[in-house]
């Protein structure tokens, strides 16, 4: 797999200004389909997004993965967002929380209208996970078709059972966008630029951009992107 990074200094600043500019670009009654992760970068970019001037009724949320524990847990992704939108939830066209206790059918039936998502952003674990695909996992090899799988660590480090989007939703969306942050994503970064066959090293949409910052990136060899370049990526969304 052929890693092309994209460098920024500020990785959920240049976020938000690809979701800004993608929903400013949105015909009126057609909102752009964003579905969100979870962890701490994904708390950072819901933060710097609230904080960013979004038209919110332009904006339907999704969920690219939740685990298995009340809306309201510290854990739940859910909680996540909720907290960092505010009272900004009430004003998007949609706000669509995956619940695990209603299974992984429940939310294929809210996705599927959907499709295809025009925005997900995902992020990567240690382990090379993402969304909760992790290594060894049955649903690494969902069936064709699913949108929306149950799923857990067969290694027991992500502890909580999930439910998570599969490669196939993930692969039908018009635009990827994969965050790294500090230092600590270094070592598996530079195992994805070496080939190694990681969960995130089989995402295939029709178009992936990994936006990282410099700590993340090291030596890695990666395109610098300008604003007017991250504007144009929101806006190309099609």
């Amino acid at each position: 797999m052929t890693l092309e990074l994209t460098l920024v200094e500020d990785v959920p600043g240049a976020y938000a200004t690809v979701v800004a500019a993608a929903v400013a670009a949105r015909q009126p009654g057609d909102p752009l389909r964003l579905a969100c992760s979870g962890g701490t970068t994904g708390r950072a970019l819901a933060d710097r997004l609230a904080a960013t001037a979004v038209e919110w009724a332009q904006l339907e949320v999704y969920f690219v993965d939740e685990r298995w524990v009340s809306p309201d847990s510290p854990d739940a992704n859910e909680a996540q967002v909720r907290q960092a939108l505010g009272a900004k939830v009430g004003a998007l066209a949609g706000f669509h929380p995956m619940r695990c206790a209603d299974g992984a059918a429940a939310y294929e039936a809210v996705l599927a209208p959907a499709m295809p998502l025009d925005l997900v952003q995902l992020g990567v674990g240690p382990d090379g996970h993402t969304a909760s695909l992790f290594p060894g996992s049955a649903a690494l090899e969902a069936p064709a078709g699913r949108l929306v799988v149950e799923n857990e660590d067969p290694s027991g480090r992500n502890r909580l059972r999930r439910c998570t989007l599969t490669y196939g939703a993930i692969a039908a969306s018009r635009l990827v966008v994969v965050t790294l942050t500090g230092a600590d994503k270094r070592p598996v970064l530079e195992q994805l630029a070496a080939g190694a066959d990681l969960p995130a090293a089989r995402l295939r949409p029709g178009r992936l951009v990994w936006l990282v910052d410099p700590a993340a990136a090291g030596d890695l060899a990666a395109h610098p992107a300008s604003t007017e370049e991250l504007v144009e990526l929101g806006r190309g969304i099609r």
